[in-house]
């Protein structure tokens, strides 16, 4: 992808996804230990980099080595020094033990090939306080995002992330096309 379609691509999302203002309402702040899990080019890690800062760390994963390479230009364009960002996949790696306050999955969940091995991956990352958030495609027809078939219903994800013996805390809607389920251990 050409940096400038990556560019314009990323305003485009901003129109109906913000994500400063969903990290906020999380209550990601300054100290506070991000996991991105499928990171991409950091839609979400930059943002959580900023709010978490010097003190903090982001831990990014993401299977595409190139998108990883973009996300650490960005981060050093910017000057941000606390990102960890790793290539990977997401049933294979544990980033950290007990270490993150929050594991995210920005629209990602249903991608993976074994989502409740990458659940039970984030449990191990967790610290005991800390919460899971999957923040993911409503299931239904749509002109953006992936086709319907592929997607998770609100209860799908719920009992996969029930299974990883997480207990569900809130479910809500996110603006038209998304919704956002906190769990904690």
């Amino acid at each position: 992808m050409n940096r400038e379609r990556f560019y314009q691509n990323e305003r485009e999302r901003r129109k109906w996804q913000n994500p400063e203002v969903i990290l906020t309402d999380l209550g990601l702040k300054p100290g506070f230990t991000f996991m991105d899990v499928g990171c991409g080019d950091g839609f979400f890690a930059i943002p959580a980099a900023r709010l978490v800062g010097k003190t903090g760390k982001v831990y990014g994963l993401d299977t595409d080595d190139q998108a990883v390479e973009r996300l650490k230009h960005k981060a050093l364009t910017e000057g941000l020094n606390n990102l960890v960002l790793k290539v990977g996949e997401a049933e294979k790696t544990v980033l950290c033990e007990a270490c993150a306050d929050i594991v995210f999955y920005g629209i990602v969940l249903h991608d993976f090939n074994n989502p409740v091995r990458v659940l039970m991956n984030a449990k191990k990352a967790l610290k005991p306080d800390g919460r899971l958030i999957d923040l993911d495609w409503k299931k239904k027809s749509m002109e953006l995002g992936p086709p319907v078939q592929i997607r998770f219903s609100e209860d799908r994800a719920i009992r996969l992330i029930e299974s990883a013996s997480f207990r569900i805390e809130t479910v809500k809607a996110i603006g038209p096309y998304h919704y956002l389920i906190t769990a904690k251990s």
